[in-house]
């Protein structure tokens, strides 16, 4: 849901530019411009007649965060709009309509406490329900687990604020009451959340650091993939800092810094610049794209796809304000073991042979 809205006379101008089903960041943003007729109205009752499936409660939840601005100012919860007042709203992701029910299933817990969790997801897991997948995600193996720490609390379930692909590894946060993913969401839609991740991608990039820049929307050809497209109302502003970490002549180590969170973004961006991800399907990688024609070769990569049969791609760290506490947190993770096995790989393979660096 990438789209503008217009509601009621010229004058009332509403903007909906993100829902995070389209990215990887969980949250809604609207922005109004309130008509120059409207009477004195509280701003929760305002809002809850303008944006559609809102509750109550997450309108009020936004407040309490300082997630509405009225004319770049935030304001307090019984505050009344006024003709022509330019308002901004930042709201947690809503509840899905799929019930979710808990399952004993292991997850890595790197942190808790009251208000998030963040774990360390395995390749493969599916991050939430849908789309055929209405078990064995993670968010059925947290509510358990919530379930099982939290005996002074029957109603303890995950609130999601971020996701990661099913076959990407690595750290995420999870909220724990509304309130925390509201907090949350702001983080992300303003762009303030650190991100890094590790990926090995074909080729041997030209530069020791870069910035892609490119717009990213669905692939016309393929509505299950993404793709870059030139026409920035197709798509939806991405931008990836990357530095290379190792090089090994046929692929590269390099470390990622998201400034924006779309859908398979890191995967899109490298693809777009020639140097898809490492046994990357979807997006043309899990093919021998670089290297020579001698059967020993051949052989070496293969068997690299079989130790890490999924995209290289791993969530390294993610740093955060803690909603509660309101000090920066920063995690961590090692590489997993499939990962690291290939990266080691790579390294003595590039070391005993003479490989031709290639651009």
């Amino acid at each position: 849901m990438n789209n503008a809205t217009h509601t009621g006379s010229p004058d009332a101008v509403a903007e909906k530019p993100d829902l995070s089903e389209e990215s990887g960041e969980l949250y809604e943003h609207f922005r109004f411009v309130v008509d120059k007729k409207q009477s004195q109205l509280r701003i929760d009752k305002y809002l809850l007649a303008k944006i559609e499936n809102a509750s109550r409660n997450r309108i009020q939840n936004a407040a309490h965060a300082g997630n509405i601005l009225v004319n770049g100012e935030v304001i307090k919860p019984n505050y009344k709009v006024k003709p022509l007042d330019v308002i901004s709203i930042v709201l947690a992701y809503p509840p899905r309509d799929t019930e979710i029910y808990p399952e004993d299933i292991p997850i890595s817990v790197v942190y808790e406490d009251e208000d998030i969790i963040v774990v360390n997801k395995a390749a493969g897991m599916v991050v939430h329900p849908g789309h055929g997948n209405f078990t064995g995600t993670l968010q059925n193996a947290l509510l358990y687990h919530l379930q099982q720490n939290n005996p002074g609390n029957p109603d303890a379930k995950p609130y999601l604020v971020h996701r990661i692909d099913k076959d990407t590894s690595g750290i995420l946060l999870v909220a724990k009451n509304e309130l925390a993913q509201t907090k949350i969401a702001r983080q992300f839609f303003e762009h303030t959340i650190d991100r890094s991740y590790v990926a090995l991608v074909w080729g041997n990039l030209v530069a020791d650091s870069g910035t892609i820049d490119a717009s990213i929307g669905r692939d016309v050809r393929n509505r299950l993939i993404q793709a870059v497209t030139g026409d920035p109302e197709k798509g939806r502003h991405a931008v990836t800092h990357y530095t290379v970490m190792e090089r090994f002549g046929y692929v590269t180590l390099v470390s990622c810094k998201l400034e924006t969170g779309r859908t398979h973004q890191i995967r899109v961006h490298f693809k777009h610049i020639g140097h898809p991800l490492f046994n990357d399907e979807n997006y043309g990688g899990a093919e021998i794209l670089k290297g020579t024609t001698f059967t020993k070769y051949k052989q070496f990569v293969q068997n690299c796809f079989k130790l890490l049969p999924r995209q290289a791609l791993h969530a390294k760290s993610l740093g955060f304000i803690h909603p509660a506490t309101r000090k920066f947190i920063h995690f961590d993770s090692a590489y997993p073991e499939d990962l690291a096995s290939v990266i080691e790989k790579w390294r003595q393979y590039s070391s005993v042979k003479d490989i031709e660096p290639e651009e």
